[in-house]
């Protein structure tokens, strides 16, 4: 990187790339030009600090990158928008391999092209460790889906797998531990690793909700789904009941029992598979692609099985 320098570099991540429709101007002038279509846009914004977020000798760089995207954009589609852009931040030792670098902005474009969008530019320091941040833009093409609409009687339904990036940490925890036991632990349980390493949101879940769907609250599960869940039944002044076997997930169970876990714990507290988690008026079936876990009732907090639960509830960057 020292050797390249920083416009160097940009114009190496920015040659042969296509953007978007949502991208009216991209990387060379000043700044960005996004569409608006709808006359608003949904924005949001993520950091990813070395070593706080992501490991350099757990996770390539393109894996890295696929991940810096993948949760902004479960940020956009969790207010029920078309992810159309992302500006990029990046901060990186001077002596860090231009390769990296290069890998890096592969799998954000490979990311950010499977939610349906490019990358309209960014910005590069030097700093002394690997600092990401990804600003998403989205288009609101439906009323924004907030946490605050959850209703008593509403059925809490998720997209996507819960708890696999959470079992994936802890393989990879444990194989890097110094235990023998666990030395081949890793490839035993590839599948939950690679959870961890590039979450995959089920964006179509949400983006192809037929009309006849009454969804009255979203988030995505970043977080932990009780915590996340948490945000939902605070804003929308009720409390969620989740039912314990609706949870089960038979892929966690040998994770589990090799490293001596209890899966639920993963499923409700591990966070960063950037599932989705929502409140639906209870007319029926939920949407093909969701699952009931639980329902809304009257009261506070987040109960199991109609129990409080002790323990981590989920991630808090400062606690």
């Amino acid at each position: 990187m020292g050797e390249l320098g920083e416009f160097g570099l940009i114009a190496l991540v920015n040659a042969g790339r296509t953007q978007t429709p949502g991208v009216l101007l991209g990387p060379g002038d000043d700044a960005a030009v996004i569409a608006a279509p709808e006359g608003r846009f949904v924005v949001t914004t993520d950091m990813l600090v070395q070593d706080r977020h992501f490991r350099t000798d757990w996770s390539s760089p393109q894996e890295i990158g696929r991940k810096a995207i993948a949760q902004n954009a479960a940020d956009v589609v969790a207010m029920g928008a078309v992810p159309s852009a992302f500006v990029v931040g990046l901060g990186c030792p001077a002596e860090t391999p231009v390769e990296f670098v290069r890998a890096l902005a592969d799998g954000m474009w490979a990311e950010a092209g499977r939610a349906g969008a490019s990358i309209a530019g960014g910005d590069m320091v030097r700093s002394p460790l690997i600092i990401i941040s990804v600003t998403a833009f989205g288009d609101p093409r439906r009323a924004p889906i907030k946490l605050s609409g959850a209703r008593p009687g509403d059925v809490v339904a998720v997209a996507g797998p819960l708890g696999h990036s959470g079992a994936g940490f802890a393989v990879l925890s444990a194989g890097t531990a110094g235990n023998a036991e666990f030395a081949d632990v890793e490839t035993e349980f590839a599948d939950v690793v690679a959870a961890h390493r590039v979450p995959r949101p089920p964006y179509e879940a949400v983006l192809e909700l037929p009309d006849t769907a009454e969804i009255t609250a979203l988030t995505d599960v970043s977080d932990g789904l009780l915590a996340d869940l948490g945000h939902i039944a605070e804003s929308s002044r009720v409390a969620i009941d989740l039912e314990s076997a609706a949870l089960a997930d038979p892929e966690l169970e040998a994770v589990g029992k090799a490293l001596g876990v209890s899966p639920l714990d993963w499923i409700l507290a591990g966070g960063e598979d950037h599932a989705f988690a929502a409140t639906f008026a209870d007319s029926g079936d939920v949407p093909e692609g969701w699952r009931r876990v639980g329902r809304v009732v009257a009261g506070e907090g987040v109960t199991v099985d109609g129990t409080s639960r002790t323990g981590p509830a989920g991630w808090d960057s400062f606690a």
